[in-house]
């Protein structure tokens, strides 16, 4: 249901878990923006669901913060070997005081969600963070980053904190390339940020970028239709690719079209709250089929 809701309203859906069998969602718009709905019973699978809606105050700017609270992203433990250490990240909203934490332990980073999707805060997104942080502390090299649906632009801030160069986020709601800039502006990252269309434009970098821009990482923080729309259009496989925006069941799918396709296996996965990241990575002498 909460897949369903964030792809009509991606600037605002709130869960509440109220009882064991009863589950709140609350949708936030401008007055005319949301539709009237009926109390009424829907077949949602092999239950039958009751659905009741009601009208929330008027003052939901202000009551829509108090669902954004400051999220940590513990560090990869450290590997023996080869390896670099990397921050903790902790991601907060501009109305909540900075983290006290050792000087480099922690980058924090302010995201004002505004009206794009993206503030640390949901599984999807915390799964691909600490995927990011372990790719990192992985890799002796942190090449380009391209953010494929990159909503606040939390990802791609991330990334350039931790090092990656250049970074470059991709949306299509012109909403979200405001917010991108804004938060990347305020947290002082080095991130491109453009209008994008999935079905329509060229994938950048993937196929031409020069070896200067290093191992390139794809980060698609996306619903699984667009996922596999991002297969099909990719043009070469990257050197590794952070899927999320899954739920638990798709994730077998996803990794067999990506490996199909571009020939990226399995590196690892993450899941959280009924939600899964996947870690994708090249393998030697990949040929697109």
């Amino acid at each position: 249901m909460l897949a369903e809701l964030l792809e009509l309203v991606p600037a605002g859906v709130e869960e509440t878990q109220v009882e064991d069998a009863t589950v709140e969602y609350a949708v936030y718009g401008a007055p005319g923006e949301l539709p009237d709905l009926p109390d009424l019973n829907a077949a949602v699978g092999d239950a039958l669901v009751e659905i009741s809606t009601s009208e929330v105050p008027g003052d939901w700017h202000e009551r829509w913060k108090r669902f954004h609270r400051p999220v940590l992203i513990e560090a990869p433990a450290p590997r023996s070997g080869a390896g670099r250490r990397v921050p903790a990240l902790r991601v907060r909203p501009p109305w909540e005081p900075p983290g006290a934490s050792p000087a480099g332990a922690v980058e924090e980073i302010v995201i004002d969600p505004g009206q794009a999707f993206g503030t640390g805060g949901h599984a999807s997104t915390r799964l691909c963070l600490a995927l990011l942080l372990e790719l990192s502390a992985c890799e002796p090299t942190r090449g380009a980053l391209l953010d494929v649906g990159t909503g606040s632009g939390v990802l791609a801030i991330a990334g350039a904190r931790l090092g990656f160069r250049p970074v470059l986020g991709l949306d299509h709601e012109l909403e979200s390339i405001a917010a991108a800039r804004q938060n990347a502006a305020a947290n002082a990252a080095e991130i491109d940020v453009r209008r994008f269309d999935l079905r329509a434009d060229t994938l950048p970098w993937i196929e031409s970028a020069p070896p200067s821009m290093g191992a390139q990482v794809v980060v698609a923080n996306l619903l699984r239709p667009l996922l596999i729309e991002l297969a099909a259009a990719m043009p070469a496989a990257p050197a590794h690719l952070l899927a999320g925006g899954l739920l638990t069941g798709e994730v077998d799918e996803v990794s067999r079209v990506f490996g199909e396709r571009l020939q990226l296996h399995e590196r690892e996965r993450r899941e959280s709250e009924g939600w899964a990241a996947v870690w994708l990575s090249r393998r030697r002498s990949a040929a697109i089929r």
